[in-house]
Protein backbone atom coordinates (compact mmCIF):
# COMPACT_ATOMS: atom_id res chain seq x y z
CA UNK A 1 0.00 0.00 0.00
CA UNK A 2 2.84 2.40 0.92
CA UNK A 3 4.47 1.72 -2.44
CA UNK A 4 1.23 2.63 -4.24
CA UNK A 5 0.87 5.90 -2.28
CA UNK A 6 4.50 6.80 -2.99
CA UNK A 7 4.01 6.06 -6.68
CA UNK A 8 0.88 8.23 -6.81
CA UNK A 9 2.78 11.08 -5.12
CA UNK A 10 5.57 10.86 -7.68
CA UNK A 11 3.03 10.98 -10.52
CA UNK A 12 1.21 13.94 -8.92
CA UNK A 13 4.44 15.88 -8.54
CA UNK A 14 5.39 15.15 -12.14
CA UNK A 15 2.00 16.44 -13.30
CA UNK A 16 2.31 19.60 -11.22
CA UNK A 17 -0.58 18.63 -8.94
CA UNK A 18 1.65 18.85 -5.88
CA UNK A 19 3.33 22.12 -6.82
CA UNK A 20 3.62 23.09 -3.17
CA UNK A 21 5.98 20.14 -2.74
CA UNK A 22 8.51 21.75 -5.07
CA UNK A 23 11.55 23.39 -3.45
CA UNK A 24 10.95 26.40 -5.75
CA UNK A 25 7.65 27.12 -4.02
CA UNK A 26 8.10 29.92 -1.48
CA UNK A 27 6.10 31.69 1.17
CA UNK A 28 4.46 35.06 0.59
CA UNK A 29 6.69 38.13 0.80
CA UNK A 30 9.93 36.24 0.30
CA UNK A 31 12.45 35.90 -2.51
CA UNK A 32 13.98 32.71 -3.84
CA UNK A 33 17.74 32.38 -4.17
CA UNK A 34 17.38 32.72 -7.93
CA UNK A 35 15.34 35.92 -7.61
CA UNK A 36 17.93 37.44 -5.31
CA UNK A 37 20.68 36.45 -7.73
CA UNK A 38 18.73 38.01 -10.61
CA UNK A 39 18.48 41.34 -8.78
CA UNK A 40 14.97 41.27 -7.33
CA UNK A 41 14.35 43.22 -4.11
CA UNK A 42 11.33 43.02 -1.80
CA UNK A 43 9.38 46.24 -1.31
CA UNK A 44 7.21 44.71 1.43
CA UNK A 45 8.56 42.41 4.14
CA UNK A 46 5.13 41.14 5.20
CA UNK A 47 5.27 42.60 8.69
CA UNK A 48 5.90 46.35 8.40
CA UNK A 49 5.69 49.33 6.07
CA UNK A 50 9.46 49.76 6.07
CA UNK A 51 10.61 51.41 2.84
CA UNK A 52 7.34 53.34 2.41
CA UNK A 53 6.02 56.68 3.62
CA UNK A 54 2.90 58.78 3.20
CA UNK A 55 2.86 61.04 0.15
CA UNK A 56 4.65 64.31 1.00
CA UNK A 57 4.97 62.93 4.56
CA UNK A 58 1.36 63.70 5.34
CA UNK A 59 -0.03 62.65 8.72
CA UNK A 60 -2.45 59.84 7.86
CA UNK A 61 -3.79 56.63 9.37
CA UNK A 62 -5.31 54.73 6.45
CA UNK A 63 -2.68 52.04 5.76
CA UNK A 64 -1.92 49.04 7.94
CA UNK A 65 -0.15 45.67 7.89
CA UNK A 66 -1.82 42.49 9.06
CA UNK A 67 -1.47 38.77 8.28
CA UNK A 68 1.23 39.37 5.69
CA UNK A 69 -0.83 41.95 3.77
CA UNK A 70 -0.41 45.68 3.29
CA UNK A 71 -3.90 47.14 3.09
CA UNK A 72 -5.85 50.37 2.95
CA UNK A 73 -8.63 50.63 5.51
CA UNK A 74 -12.22 51.52 4.68
CA UNK A 75 -13.56 52.48 8.10
CA UNK A 76 -12.26 54.49 11.03
CA UNK A 77 -9.90 56.64 8.97
CA UNK A 78 -9.28 60.24 10.01
CA UNK A 79 -6.84 61.25 7.27
CA UNK A 80 -6.09 59.53 3.95
CA UNK A 81 -2.96 59.66 1.79
CA UNK A 82 -1.23 57.53 -0.82
CA UNK A 83 1.69 55.37 0.26
CA UNK A 84 4.92 55.87 -1.70
CA UNK A 85 8.32 54.21 -1.78
CA UNK A 86 11.28 55.86 -0.12
CA UNK A 87 13.44 55.10 -3.15
CA UNK A 88 13.29 56.41 -6.70
CA UNK A 89 13.16 54.04 -9.67
CA UNK A 90 13.88 54.77 -13.31
CA UNK A 91 13.83 51.52 -15.33
CA UNK A 92 12.38 48.48 -13.62
CA UNK A 93 10.07 45.48 -13.47
CA UNK A 94 7.53 45.63 -10.65
CA UNK A 95 5.64 42.51 -9.56
CA UNK A 96 2.78 42.78 -7.08
CA UNK A 97 -0.25 40.78 -5.95
CA UNK A 98 -3.44 42.65 -5.13
CA UNK A 99 -7.11 42.20 -4.41
CA UNK A 100 -9.90 44.74 -4.35
CA UNK A 101 -13.06 44.81 -2.25
CA UNK A 102 -16.45 44.84 -3.95
CA UNK A 103 -17.32 48.23 -5.50
CA UNK A 104 -13.87 49.68 -4.68
CA UNK A 105 -11.10 51.33 -6.68
CA UNK A 106 -7.36 51.93 -6.30
CA UNK A 107 -4.22 52.12 -8.40
CA UNK A 108 -0.48 51.59 -8.66
CA UNK A 109 1.23 54.80 -9.73
CA UNK A 110 4.77 54.76 -11.10
CA UNK A 111 7.47 57.32 -11.82
CA UNK A 112 5.63 59.80 -9.63
CA UNK A 113 7.24 62.69 -7.80
CA UNK A 114 6.18 64.43 -4.61
CA UNK A 115 6.15 67.87 -6.18
CA UNK A 116 2.40 68.08 -6.82
CA UNK A 117 -0.89 67.90 -5.00
CA UNK A 118 -1.35 64.19 -5.74
CA UNK A 119 0.80 61.30 -6.94
CA UNK A 120 -1.31 60.80 -10.09
CA UNK A 121 -0.56 64.32 -11.29
CA UNK A 122 2.95 63.17 -12.26
CA UNK A 123 2.86 59.37 -12.53
CA UNK A 124 0.72 57.16 -14.77
CA UNK A 125 -1.73 54.91 -12.94
CA UNK A 126 -2.14 51.17 -13.36
CA UNK A 127 -5.83 50.89 -12.52
CA UNK A 128 -7.15 48.48 -9.85
CA UNK A 129 -10.92 48.27 -9.66
CA UNK A 130 -13.88 45.97 -9.23
CA UNK A 131 -14.53 45.61 -12.97
CA UNK A 132 -17.91 43.97 -12.50
CA UNK A 133 -19.41 45.58 -9.41
CA UNK A 134 -18.11 49.14 -9.43
CA UNK A 135 -21.19 51.37 -8.95
CA UNK A 136 -20.28 53.93 -11.65
CA UNK A 137 -20.17 53.28 -15.38
CA UNK A 138 -16.62 52.55 -16.52
CA UNK A 139 -15.01 53.71 -19.73
CA UNK A 140 -12.68 51.27 -21.49
CA UNK A 141 -9.61 53.07 -20.15
CA UNK A 142 -10.82 52.67 -16.56
CA UNK A 143 -10.87 48.88 -16.23
CA UNK A 144 -8.27 46.95 -14.25
CA UNK A 145 -4.75 47.11 -15.67
CA UNK A 146 -5.53 50.09 -17.89
CA UNK A 147 -3.18 53.04 -18.03
CA UNK A 148 -5.87 55.11 -16.38
CA UNK A 149 -7.71 57.38 -18.83
CA UNK A 150 -4.98 56.81 -21.41
CA UNK A 151 -4.75 53.20 -22.62
CA UNK A 152 -7.53 50.63 -22.32
CA UNK A 153 -6.61 46.99 -21.61
CA UNK A 154 -6.79 44.73 -24.65
CA UNK A 155 -8.41 42.01 -22.53
CA UNK A 156 -10.35 41.97 -19.27
CA UNK A 157 -8.67 39.28 -17.19
CA UNK A 158 -9.11 40.60 -13.65
CA UNK A 159 -10.42 38.14 -11.09
CA UNK A 160 -13.61 38.91 -9.16
CA UNK A 161 -13.50 41.26 -6.19
CA UNK A 162 -11.96 39.58 -3.15
CA UNK A 163 -9.60 37.35 -5.15
CA UNK A 164 -5.89 37.99 -5.62
CA UNK A 165 -4.53 39.10 -8.98
CA UNK A 166 -0.92 39.18 -10.13
CA UNK A 167 0.38 42.33 -11.79
CA UNK A 168 3.63 43.04 -13.60
CA UNK A 169 4.60 46.53 -14.73
CA UNK A 170 7.61 46.95 -17.02
CA UNK A 171 9.05 50.43 -17.38
CA UNK A 172 12.18 50.62 -19.53
CA UNK A 173 13.13 54.12 -20.68
CA UNK A 174 10.13 55.18 -22.84
CA UNK A 175 8.65 51.69 -23.10
CA UNK A 176 5.88 50.53 -20.73
CA UNK A 177 3.99 47.25 -20.41
CA UNK A 178 1.05 46.39 -18.15
CA UNK A 179 0.54 42.68 -17.42
CA UNK A 180 -2.35 41.14 -15.49
CA UNK A 181 -2.55 37.47 -14.49
CA UNK A 182 0.04 36.51 -17.10
CA UNK A 183 -1.50 38.48 -19.98
CA UNK A 184 0.03 41.64 -21.48
CA UNK A 185 -2.92 44.02 -21.77
CA UNK A 186 -1.32 47.45 -22.27
CA UNK A 187 1.79 48.57 -24.12
CA UNK A 188 2.79 52.13 -24.92
CA UNK A 189 5.72 54.48 -25.43
CA UNK A 190 6.16 57.71 -23.47
CA UNK A 191 6.54 61.04 -25.25
CA UNK A 192 5.74 59.88 -28.79
CA UNK A 193 3.30 61.79 -31.02
CA UNK A 194 0.73 59.05 -30.26
CA UNK A 195 1.25 59.47 -26.51
CA UNK A 196 0.94 63.23 -26.81
CA UNK A 197 -2.30 62.88 -28.78
CA UNK A 198 -3.73 60.45 -26.22
CA UNK A 199 -2.83 62.78 -23.36
CA UNK A 200 -4.46 65.70 -25.16
CA UNK A 201 -7.77 63.81 -25.17
CA UNK A 202 -7.55 62.64 -21.56
CA UNK A 203 -8.15 64.20 -18.16
CA UNK A 204 -4.40 64.91 -18.06
CA UNK A 205 -4.44 67.33 -21.01
CA UNK A 206 -3.88 70.35 -18.77
CA UNK A 207 -1.73 68.57 -16.16
CA UNK A 208 1.77 69.51 -17.31
CA UNK A 209 3.77 67.21 -14.95
CA UNK A 210 1.82 64.11 -15.97
CA UNK A 211 4.08 61.44 -17.45
CA UNK A 212 7.05 63.76 -17.79
CA UNK A 213 9.31 62.30 -15.11
CA UNK A 214 11.91 59.79 -16.32
CA UNK A 215 12.35 58.48 -12.78
CA UNK A 216 10.17 58.51 -9.71
CA UNK A 217 8.56 56.62 -6.89
CA UNK A 218 5.98 53.85 -6.76
CA UNK A 219 2.70 54.86 -5.11
CA UNK A 220 -0.20 52.79 -3.82
CA UNK A 221 -3.36 54.82 -4.11
CA UNK A 222 -5.94 55.38 -1.41
CA UNK A 223 -9.24 55.83 -3.23
CA UNK A 224 -11.36 55.18 -0.18
CA UNK A 225 -9.77 51.93 0.94
CA UNK A 226 -10.65 48.30 0.41
CA UNK A 227 -7.45 47.15 -1.32
CA UNK A 228 -4.80 44.65 -0.22
CA UNK A 229 -1.26 43.99 -1.45
CA UNK A 230 1.42 41.36 -0.93
CA UNK A 231 4.48 39.92 -2.70
CA UNK A 232 5.66 43.36 -3.80
CA UNK A 233 9.06 43.09 -5.46
CA UNK A 234 11.08 45.11 -7.94
CA UNK A 235 14.02 44.56 -10.25
CA UNK A 236 15.97 47.52 -11.57
CA UNK A 237 16.81 47.46 -15.26
CA UNK A 238 20.03 48.91 -16.73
Amino acid sequence: MKKIVSLLLVVAVALGLYSFYSPEQKKDNTLSKKEKKDGWVLLFDGSSSKGWHYYKNQQADDWAVQDGELFCKVDGVKKRADLVTDEIYENFILDIDWKIAAKENSGIIYRCTEDNGASYESGPEYQLIDDIGYPAKLHESQYSASNYDMNAPTAKVAKPAGEYNHTRIVVNKAHVEHWLNGVKVVEYEFWTPEWEATKAKSKWKDVKPYGMSKAGKIALQDHGGGVWFKNIKIKRLP
